[in-house]
């Protein structure tokens, strides 16, 4: 269930909003002082903010300001305010969308659905890159590690392409002798070699290797 804070202080309005959205496996929880609110969201966990501007004790556009500076969290500007300053501030704030009053349930339902899937894929985008340590990006023939380039030899790139693309699956010696474009008097050497130097270059102790796995019998491995 999506679950949503608002900051509202038209409780006709809201309790509108509270039965239209249910209907779509949508839970509101509104507040109409934004204290209040903003205590909530320090102790709940929300998937959305819908905020008012014009609020008591509190102009809207400071708890934005707030939401943005101390929360991840989407925010849908809902206002009867119709000055193109306070939108254009808003959005400037971090508010993702405005919708100014009076408008259509059924647009805040499709307005919530929309951002939410935009924000969870740029969320999800953004996890996975700060997990990723080791990033091959094969255009620019360059590896990083966490966000750094490093510097390989052509058999060594060979290896660890090899190994980035198969993130924590066996890789044998004998699939990375086949993965190698050409072999040099570089490459007719040891695998174990090339091995050993490039964990010299990837790992803090390349005595105890802590990402380059060799597998007794089978090959290395890459993890993360």
């Amino acid at each position: 269930m999506i679950k949503i804070l608002m900051i509202e202080d038209d409780i006709e309005l809201a309790q509108i909003l509270i039965q239209y959205l249910s209907k779509f496996n949508i839970s509101v929880t509104n507040f109409a002082d934004p204290f209040l609110a903003l205590s909530a969201i320090r102790l709940d966990t929300y998937d959305l903010v819908i905020l008012d501007l014009t609020l008591p004790g509190m102009d809207g556009l400071e708890v934005c300001k707030e939401l943005v500076a101390k929360h991840e969290i989407p925010i849908i500007i809902s206002s009867a305010r119709s000055d193109i300053s306070d939108k254009v501030l808003a959005l400037e704030l971090g508010a993702d969308d405005y919708l100014p009053k009076p408008y259509d349930p059924r647009e805040l339902e499709v307005r919530i659905k929309t951002i939410l899937r935009r924000f969870n894929k740029s969320l999800e985008s953004l996890n996975k890159q700060h997990k990723e340590i080791f990033h091959l990006n094969e255009e620019k023939k360059e590896i990083t590690k966490n966000t750094v380039p490093l510097e390989f030899t052509f058999a060594e790139y060979q290896i660890m392409s090899l190994l980035c693309r198969n993130k924590a699956a066996i890789i044998s010696r004998y699939d990375i002798l086949e993965s190698m474009d050409v072999h040099t008097d570089e490459t007719s050497g040891s695998i174990a070699v090339l091995i050993n130097r490039i964990r010299a270059k990837i790992e803090e102790n390349p005595k105890q290797p802590r990402y380059l796995l060799t597998v007794r019998g089978m090959g290395y491995k890459l993890v993360e």
